[in-house]
């Protein structure tokens, strides 16, 4: 149910946006602003998601660990499957995964 209300809200949201950009009363780079606070949400991580990232950027386990300031051990267990990322790591995996390595350079 809360997330059908969510999501019924940032419709209308997006809607009311949408009609002041219209209007004049916002400007373009407001409205694309918006449109990416939208997409902020980030969606859980399978383990062999994150190993076909830290493949992907050419990276060792441990030298993937230092990179996102975390241990080698948390990187073996969500490779594995034992532990899943949340919170800051999620999103930063999931920042690297769409943006690439270098925004964490």
């Amino acid at each position: 149910m809360i997330n059908k209300q969510k999501s019924r809200i940032i419709q209308e949201m997006r809607e009311t946006v949408a009609g002041l950009h219209k209007s004049g009363l916002i400007t373009k780079k407001s409205m694309e602003e918006f449109e990416a606070l939208r997409n902020l949400d980030v969606k859980p991580m399978t383990a062999s998601r994150i190993k076909r990232l830290r493949i992907k950027t050419r990276l060792s386990q441990a030298v993937f660990a230092v990179t996102i300031n975390t241990s080698l051990s948390t990187i073996q267990k969500w490779e594995a499957g034992d532990k899943k990322p949340s919170g800051p790591s999620l999103k930063l995996l999931s920042l690297i995964e769409r943006k690439g390595l270098e925004i964490v350079l």
